[in-house]
């Protein structure tokens, strides 16, 4: 069954409307975090070519990225996706497809960045009657359980005038990710106790529907020679416990962090298990960089120099060094990974 959606950036409940088609079909939604112009664009140009909804995210790191380099306090993280956004939302509706806007993990001390991200919000929704983003991330997963379902509700009760959608974490999920290292921590923090999600998930039911929770089940950022084992059954669990007062299939919406080496097998167990929201970062890069490393290494000759090459002393090499060359060599390598993304989360020709 394919389904239709308003082109553009989907906010308020056509983001709870997408994630609900998502569990009905059975697939996920590839969460691309992005850091300028050219990942932007190669991931709407991906989600077009597919003809499915895709979600593009903002971390903190990657919002600073966007204000520029030297620039490195909160007001640049703001303004960072700020500007993002406002280049997604001009041109995602031309690309024909639905686009969910979200920013990727907030800790405690980066609060002040989605305090002001949501007065931005909150200005947006005054004026247009929507918000810039579709949704934010809370992650306090850090903290003691007590303390991050107190402070997620606070924001999530702002949030719900503006009709966000939130997404919070619970359990920590490994490796390195934009600064923030858990390489080192106990394994057993990284797999969430399924008490803990039900508990979260009726604490922020009280207040509204458009919640999705990062439960994790052994995930890991980046790639590593020793990685944890994955346990999607922590989901299951979950699901099954709800079930039990609650006829709808898989009650929870799920996120999926830290999937990078994961197995197609994992990915659809994951899937069938609730998850509708698949985090894409590590592969993302990678794949963006090993396709200009190719363009280099082929073209190596015409890039030491601005004038002579193999073909001659006095031709000019612009048409090699010229920088929209190579990145939109990044950007179809990218296209090419975050394809096979959509192929193993069955988000195919959906709309």
């Amino acid at each position: 069954m394919k389904k239709k959606f308003p082109s553009g950036i989907a906010t308020g409940s056509i983001v709870e409307e997408i994630f609900q088609y998502a569990k009905e079909e059975n697939f996920a939604l590839p969460a691309v975090n992005v850091i300028g112009n050219n990942t932007i664009n190669a991931v709407l140009e991906t989600a077009k070519k597919v003809n499915s909804p895709i979600i593009i995210q903002f971390s903190y790191g990657g919002a600073l990225f966007l204000a520029g380099k030297s620039l490195n306090d909160n007001n640049a993280a703001i303004l960072g996706s700020i500007c993002g956004a406002k280049h997604v939302h001009e041109i995602s509706k031309y690309y024909n497809i639905p686009v969910i806007l979200h920013t990727d993990h907030c800790n405690k001390k980066l609060l002040p960045w989605i305090n002001g991200l949501l007065n931005i919000n909150e200005i947006y929704y005054k004026l247009f009657g929507k918000t810039l983003f579709s949704s934010h991330m809370i992650d306090l997963s850090e903290e003691p359980l007590i303390e991050n379902i107190k402070l997620s509700k606070k924001y999530f009760k702002r949030m719900k005038k503006l009709n966000l959608t939130l997404e919070v974490e619970l359990g920590i999920t490994g490796g390195e990710e934009d600064g923030k290292d858990n390489t080192k921590l106990k394994y057993s923090k990284f797999y969430t106790n399924p008490k803990d999600v039900i508990r979260f998930y009726n604490e922020l039911k009280t207040i509204n529907s458009k919640f999705i929770i990062a439960a994790s089940f052994g995930n890991v950022h980046g790639v590593y020679k020793d990685k944890l084992k994955l346990k999607p059954e922590i989901l299951k669990k979950s699901q099954d416990f709800l079930k039990k007062k609650n006829t709808i299939k898989n009650p929870i919406n799920f996120v999926f962090h830290g999937g990078s080496g994961a197995s197609l097998k994992e990915i659809k167990k994951a899937i069938n298990y609730g998850v509708i929201k698949m985090n894409l970062d590590t592969d993302i890069q990678y794949s963006f960089t090993n396709g200009v490393k190719k363009y280099i290494i082929s073209n190596l000759e015409f890039l030491k120099k601005q004038i002579g090459n193999p073909h001659g002393k006095n031709i000019s090499n612009k048409k090699y060094y010229d920088p929209r060359i190579w990145l939109r060599k990044g950007e179809e390598n990218l296209k090419k990974r975050l394809i096979k993304s959509f192929e193993d989360l069955n988000n195919i020709n959906r709309l």
